[in-house]
């Protein structure tokens, strides 16, 4: 005997399943809530629930904290070359043509000018979908030129960094690149021109190793992870268990290692106060 019986025949063919077009919905990524495309982006890329911030791109940071119009990029189509001829499940070169047609980017950083509420800067902001934001040559040479720049301006600099760190593929002329943009810096130190480091969800390996954490004041975004090694490899190397929210921007900030915790659509406005400050 059955224990249930439907009261109609074919229910489900009587109401057909309506398709969700692809693409118009998220899932977040801290309480999984389903979030509509276009509020995430009227809400800055944050979620309207837990405030868990997604990752952006170049192209939405230049948005969020540049005047309208502003932004002159600099050194465009700077990409790089294969000079180790490196080769892993794929051609090193394979990789960045594959890139860059997904991404629409030569490398996965931006530097230009721009204005902030009126106010001339050089910026530049990394982009974690080019090979997970990594550092390489290009990378290293268009933020030392980044540099030179507002050092020969005497303009602010702002770098936004997301990054897993130096790129492999290059082997130790990646690992050159600590070396020569922190040399830039320290001209720039010197110079007295201000440097405002932005590190957002990740900044890791050699970019927290150099220019990331050499900044005249650090501002990370929320819940942001901030690191040389991740946690995975720190925990099996020393065999403890780690602290709570170990690496996050709020116990970095709480160890002394930034100064400011930010939420995104305060950037903005924290940017142009301390920018002011600093030049006054």
């Amino acid at each position: 005997m059955a224990w249930f019986r439907r009261s109609q025949e074919n229910i489900a063919s009587e109401t057909p399943k309506k398709d969700m077009p692809d693409g118009l919905w998220t899932k977040c990524g801290g309480c999984g809530e389903i979030i509509h495309k276009k509020q995430l982006e009227d809400n800055l890329w944050t979620c309207v629930k837990c405030q868990y911030h997604f990752r952006v791109g170049s192209k939405e940071y230049f948005s969020l904290l540049l005047d309208k119009g502003s932004f002159k990029e600099m050194d465009a189509k700077m990409r790089s070359v294969d000079p180790l001829q490196f080769e892993d499940s794929k051609p090193y070169s394979k990789r960045i043509e594959e890139t860059i047609k997904k991404t629409g980017m030569y490398d996965a950083i931006r530097t230009g000018k721009g204005k902030i509420s009126g106010m001339p800067v050089l910026i530049a902001c990394m982009d974690f979908g080019f090979i997970g934001g990594s550092m390489g040559s290009v990378v290293g040479e268009k933020i030392a030129r980044a540099i030179d720049a507002a050092r020969k301006l005497r303009h602010p600099l702002i770098i936004v960094s997301s990054s897993g760190g130096a790129r492999m593929m290059e082997g130790a002329l990646s690992l050159m690149q600590l070396a020569k943009t922190s040399a830039k810096l320290a001209q720039l130190a010197d110079a007295k021109v201000p440097f405002i480091s932005i590190l957002t969800d990740p900044t890791t390996g050699g970019v927290t190793a150099s220019y990331a954490m050499l900044g005249d004041i650090h501002i990370a975004e929320p819940g942001s992870l901030i690191g040389f090694a991740g946690p995975r490899v720190i925990r099996q190397t020393i065999g403890k268990d780690l602290p709570k929210g170990f690496q996050r921007a709020e116990f970095v900030q709480e160890k002394g290692f930034i100064d400011l915790v930010v939420h995104r659509k305060e950037m903005r406005a924290t940017v142009d106060k301390l920018l002011r400050m600093l030049q006054d």
